[in-house]
Order: structure tokens, then C-alpha cells, then sequence
């Protein structure tokens, strides 16, 4: 499991011209599943990022978690995380979980982040999105598990 986590003021997803999520501050991830997947997986990744310290306390940087300051969470899932572009020009994608797979984990991995009481927004599993996000920092992190 693969996550792209970025630090954002704001942001919203769009599917078919109209806002499906939005949040006005804390983390955008960008989920992705491989076919090796599981619910220990979901677990692991949802724990670091809930106390991953992310944002400034006063003039310190990187002190207090999503979770401390009771952010928001903004959640897109994302298969092209596993493209392997090592042959040839067209990504190849034989690494990302089937949707059989994948969504019903990247479903565990919402609600496992809903239950620590924040606000969680998502986009629409295997639909076409428009994702909007004003990175702050800017700061990106990208987690495996």
C-alpha cells in the first residue's frame, strides 16, 4: 500500500463537473493498493499517518499530527501509484490490485481514518477525477506499507 500525503489548505475533488469532497485544511492522500495487500497494511498506514507530525506548533515546524489539531482528510484513490515505467513509453500497471482487491481495502482504510473522529472526505473509487489542492510547505510525504 502506497500513499502520496500532502500538507494542504485547502481542497476538493470533482466528478463530473460537480464538487464530490472538499476539505478546508489538513492532508490530501492519494491511496494506492497492490495486489499483496491487507487489512494489517490498512491498519499500519492509518496509525502513521494519524500521528505523523506533520504541522507547526508557533515557529516549530513538523510538532503536531492530523490528529492533534483535529484536521480534515481528503482521500483519492489512486491505482497509477504503482505504474512501473521502466520498458517502453506506456506505464505498466500489473503491480496495482484489481478493483476486487482494492476497493474493499481502500474502503477499510476510510473508515478505519473516520473512526478517529476527524472529518474525511473521499473522491469515488475507479471514477475520473478532478482533484484541486493548495499544498502548503509545500510538503509531500510518501509512505509504503
Amino acid at each position: 500500500m502506497k500513499a502520496v500525503i500532502q500538507k494542504s489548505g485547502q481542497a476538493h475533488v470533482e466528478i463530473d463537473g460537480k464538487i464530490h469532497g472538499a476539505i478546508s485544511g489538513g492532508l490530501v492522500i492519494l491511496l494506492g493498493v497492490t495486489q499483496t495487500d491487507t487489512s494489517k497494511n490498512v491498519a499500519a498506514l492509518v496509525e502513521k499517518i494519524l500521528n505523523l507530525r506533520l504541522f507547526e506548533e508557533g515557529e516549530k515546524y513538523f510538532e503536531k499530527s492530523v490528529l492533534e489539531l483535529k484536521k480534515e482528510i481528503l482521500i483519492i484513490s489512486q491505482f497509477t501509484l504503482y505504474a512501473d515505467c521502466k520498458k517502453g513509453r506506456r506505464p505498466d500497471f500489473n503491480q496495482a490490485a484489481k478493483a476486487d482487491i482494492a476497493k474493499p481495502l481502500y474502503e477499510e482504510f476510510v473508515e478505519k481514518l473516520r473512526v478517529s473522529g476527524l472529518k474525511v472526505s473521499t473522491g469515488e473509487f475507479g471514477a475520473m477525477m478532478k482533484v484541486t489542492l493548495r499544498n502548503e510547505g509545500p510538503v509531500t510525504i510518501i509512505l509504503e506499507q
